[in-house]
């Protein structure tokens, strides 16, 4: 294995912030959750969670050849990385006070539906696909990858956020005061962003 503990930790610091963000995710959780209860809620996260593997080793497959072809690229790849980081904790910071959409098609009632709305909204969320599609490389190298190092991203891509799911949907009462208090997005949404610039600053010195 050729991460240290500092690469994984930035790395899922990067994971927890985009995590902090609210969007779809939440809102389906909740919803969910109101509704059938944390055994409806669940089988969301878990769809989410073939999602955060399937991105991060979509990405490592698919841009570690070029890496290895042109070794320049990783240099650029990790000033983009920083930059997309600034920019989205920028973005977060001046839409804080926004309003968390609403999509009735992710609260359908079964567990396979909770699971098909958990894998659709975590591959079609921009975020997500952003940073797995394009942060990757910012954090590693991805010319020496080996398996392990492999197993210990995809790993720590799915434990973050399906931790933090099955804790919202175990605090309900909690998001629903969250998602309907413009306060109370306004000071997550503040976080996130912080952390997402300085998780942005950071990289460039890894």
């Amino acid at each position: 294995m050729t991460l240290s503990p500092l690469d994984l930790g930035l790395y899922a610091a990067g994971l927890f912030a985009l995590f902090l963000t609210p969007g779809p995710v939440w809102v389906a959780l909740l919803a969910r959750t109101l509704s059938g209860g944390f055994g409806a809620a669940w089988p969301l996260a878990m769809g989410v969670v073939i999602g955060d593997v399937l991105w991060p080793l979509v990405a490592i497959l698919g841009l570690s050849w070029i890496v290895s072809a042109h070794a320049g690229v990783l240099d650029v790849m990790r000033w983009i990385a920083c930059l997309v980081f600034l920019v989205m904790g920028a973005a977060i910071l001046r839409h804080r006070d926004a309003e968390i959409g609403r999509n009735a098609r992710l609260t359908r009632p079964g567990r396979i539906a909770g699971f098909v709305a958990g894998l659709a909204v975590i591959l079609g969320n921009p975020k997500a696909i952003l940073f797995y599609a394009g942060m990757l490389p910012g954090f590693f190298d991805l010319r020496r990858l080996t398996p392990t190092d492999i197993f210990a991203i995809c790993a720590i891509s799915a434990l973050v956020p399906f931790t933090g799911n099955l804790i919202l949907a175990a605090s309900v009462g909690r998001i629903r005061r969250l998602l309907a208090s413009p306060r109370a997005v306004r000071r997550t949404n503040t976080a996130a962003g912080i952390l997402l610039i300085v998780v942005g600053l950071v990289i460039p010195f890894l």
